[in-house]
């Protein structure tokens, strides 16, 4: 069993989906209408009248392409983090000439709000980054009142909520660049970015004018007659699947089931005597991140060669500190929780 925080596990129903004959997505018609399908799917999940597009490419080509496609060198750029794939929107800026001010919290922190709003008092910053759900920890990020000041500030905001959407609401507000990928809640394959964003980006994007094709996202704001490459054929089909599972069943009946799911594993998680990293007010519906110093590697391994149950541990200086269990996508059910804990607990007690 499968149970990381993505790529997660693939439902049959969208591997079967996969197995069906495919449309060519540069001259059928039908292909044009399954991608022009998916969009307006995205966008229910999005919660956004925005524009949604979706790219060929594993989610990280999106959160460089927000910043290739909105900063120009020289820009002031505000990155707010509490994690690792916040403290990387700064490196994605040096790349493309901008110049970061990186407002950095602890990783078991909160966003540090204070600090956001004395560093727009005192610049004047054209964009700004930060991240919903910061995978390596299981941090669920309260960025509605930060996206507040930016927008009293009139600055373009960019948001990674690869891990988040689809598994628990996002605060769409405010939001002018939301970034997503396939292969976390909505359980489908890895190979897609999906972008939801605003008409002020597109104004921003437009001025901009990268010169790059891969990184941008111009090329994808009207598809209508033709895209920027052949896209991923059975990779669209695949996640129009996963979009349809997640609308039967209701958006908010979809949130709730991932609450469900993660309550459970860190009830079982605390009768096992497991701290939670971050703490429970701050750990995502979609991920459970278990503290556990120098250990979570050989707990992963035992768990993997033992009882073929497949986890992640944390990545970088926590890589062996984290052992992390992903309740997310279809994966977000009490019975597979209890499958991995019931493990857990016996190699935890051998």
């Amino acid at each position: 069993m499968q149970m990381t925080p993505g790529p997660t596990a693939v439902p049959s129903r969208v591997r079967d989906r996969l197995s069906d004959p495919m449309p060519n997505p540069d001259v059928e018609q039908a292909f044009f209408d399954m991608y022009a399908d998916v969009c307006s799917k995205l966008q229910r999940v999005y919660d956004t009248d925005d524009d949604v597009i979706v790219m060929g490419g594993e989610g990280i080509l999106g959160l460089e392409a927000a910043i290739a496609s909105t900063v120009a060198p020289g820009d002031d750029v505000l990155c707010i983090s509490n994690g690792l794939y916040g403290d990387g929107f700064a490196d994605f800026v040096e790349n493309y000439g901008g110049e970061p001010t990186l407002i950095g919290a602890d990783y078991t922190d909160s966003l540090d709000v204070d600090s956001v709003e004395a560093a727009l008092d005192e610049g004047d910053y054209k964009v700004a980054t930060m991240v919903h759900c910061e995978t390596p920890t299981g941090t669920l990020n309260d960025i509605a009142p930060v996206l507040e000041l930016l927008h009293d500030h009139d600055v373009l905001t960019v948001v990674d909520a690869v891990s988040s959407l689809g598994g628990t609401p996002v605060p769409s507000e405010h939001i002018d660049i939301n970034l997503g990928a396939s292969q976390k809640a909505f359980s489908s394959p890895p190979g897609l970015t999906t972008v939801a964003v605003s008409d002020r980006a597109w104004e921003v994007a437009e001025e901009r004018d990268p010169n790059s094709l891969y990184t941008n996202l111009l090329p994808w704001r009207d598809t209508s007659e033709m895209f920027p490459y052949t896209h991923l054929v059975a990779n669209v089909a695949a996640l129009d699947e996963s979009l349809s599972m997640l609308l039967e069943e209701g958006i908010d009946s979809v949130y709730e089931r991932h609450e469900t799911a993660a309550a459970h594993c860190r009830e079982r998680g605390s009768a096992l005597g497991l701290d939670l990293y971050p703490d429970v007010e701050r750990s995502s519906p979609t991920v459970t991140a278990f503290h556990m110093p120098g250990e979570a590697k050989a707990v992963q391994q035992e768990l993997e060669e033992d009882h073929d149950i497949v986890l992640s541990t944390g990545l970088a200086d926590l890589a062996d500190d984290i052992l992390r269990v992903g309740h997310m996508g279809y994966n977000a059910k009490v019975e597979k929780v209890d499958h991995v804990m019931d493990a857990l607990a016996t190699v935890l007690e051998s």
